[in-house]
């Protein structure tokens, strides 16, 4: 689902923002942006790859541990509008995925951050790789811009 303005074919992940969610200003808590933004990655993974964090996991014996985020924060996040985080892969090394991810809230642009994980094998934490199959899925993807 994309916001209005926004190209159809990127991959949008709809939040709605909870009161629960916000600080006594009534603004989203900044630890909860972070928490956002991994939750569209992961709904990115089960859209685009067809394999959520949890069967990523435990079905593929991979996990993604993030190694690196940076965010900047433009506008305060509300619960009066829905958050729609719009999820890219920007760079794929030979155990990294670096995903951009960027936030708005009624054509507003509220957030953008670059999260940086890496893949290892979630038996003994060790670097791995993706499959065969799981690579050339994520080297599809990378043509995606925001």
């Amino acid at each position: 689902m994309a916001e209005a303005g926004e190209p159809s074919d990127l991959f949008v992940h709809a939040i709605t923002v909870q009161w629960a969610d916000c600080d006594p200003a009534r603004i989203a808590y900044t630890g909860q942006i972070p928490k956002f933004a991994l939750s569209a990655i992961d709904a990115w993974w089960a859209e685009r790859v067809g394999i959520d964090w949890f069967a990523l996991n435990v079905d593929h014996r991979m996990g993604t541990p993030f190694v690196h985020l940076d965010m900047d924060f433009r506008s305060p996040i509300t619960p009066r509008h829905p958050l729609f985080c719009t999820v890219m892969l920007s760079k794929l090394g030979t155990t990294s995925l670096t995903f951009r991810v960027v936030g708005r809230q009624d054509g507003t642009v509220r957030f953008e951050g670059n999260f940086v994980c890496v893949a290892v094998s979630a038996d003994d934490f060790r670097p791995g790789y993706p499959s065969a199959e799981i690579r050339t899925r994520l080297e599809s993807l990378l043509s995606e811009r925001l």
